[in-house]
């Protein structure tokens, strides 16, 4: 009986608030019955969301501060806003297929026999963890006027930098995700716990990387 039981909960759908709670069943239950269309269509949404908070927070003094002149700024103000709004579309579905291209591959060279739309599945539902962060930010961005650019909940945020930078990649629901891929690689592709954590790290690593990347660009302080 017991048995059947836990069958009967392994062969149910995941579910994607299910990944604040647990998340270790959610990628048992990816693994055998992985489900891509809804819950990316749902992520999108909640993606638009955040990113629609974060073009409400943008202003004037931020794109004169990047440089654009004053004579531009309410095109630019415009165009930059549709521009974010869009993004929220476009970033999960570009985010989940090219992490999950990049698992394959690691699979097939670590003998996994997971499939693509597995890991899609995968990162797609992991992706509810940045998606609640992005907006829990950019609505507390909005309401408090404050820098879009930088989350509340990262070190950038907790120590008052003026710039993202490298601290701004440090965060906490960056960290849960890293957290999360982990599992998930070790669940759902059947990954050992230490080629698992090596891959979300390094993935973490590079987002870093990118961090710092911007703050050279941007001509600012490496921290």
């Amino acid at each position: 009986m017991e048995l059947q039981k836990e069958v009967n909960t392994l062969n149910e759908s995941p579910k994607l608030l299910g990944m604040f709670t647990s998340p270790g069943l959610q990628f048992e239950r990816i693994k055998q019955s992985p489900k891509i269309w809804v819950p990316l269509i749902i992520i999108s949404f909640l993606y638009v969301i955040g990113m629609s908070f974060m073009a409400l927070s943008l202003d004037a003094d931020t794109l004169i501060e990047q440089g654009v002149p004053k004579d531009q700024i309410d095109l630019v103000l415009t165009i930059t806003k549709v521009t974010v709004m869009v993004t929220g579309i476009i970033t999960p579905i570009f985010g989940v297929l090219i992490s999950s291209a990049i698992q394959l591959a690691i699979a097939r060279i670590a003998n996994s026999m997971v499939s693509f739309k597995q890991l899609f599945s995968m990162n797609t539902y992991i992706m509810i963890i940045g998606a609640a962060g992005l907006i829990l930010n950019m609505a507390i961005s909005f309401a408090i006027g404050g820098n879009p650019e930088i989350y509340i909940t990262s070190l950038a945020g907790l120590l008052n930098q003026e710039k993202a930078g490298v601290l701004g990649s440090i965060e906490v629901f960056g960290i849960w995700s890293v957290v999360l891929t982990a599992l998930g690689l070790n669940k759902t592709a059947q990954f050992s716990k230490g080629l698992a954590w090596t891959i979300a790290i390094i993935f973490f690593l590079i987002s870093i990387g990118f961090g710092l990347i911007g703050t050279l660009l941007q001509g600012a302080p490496k921290l």
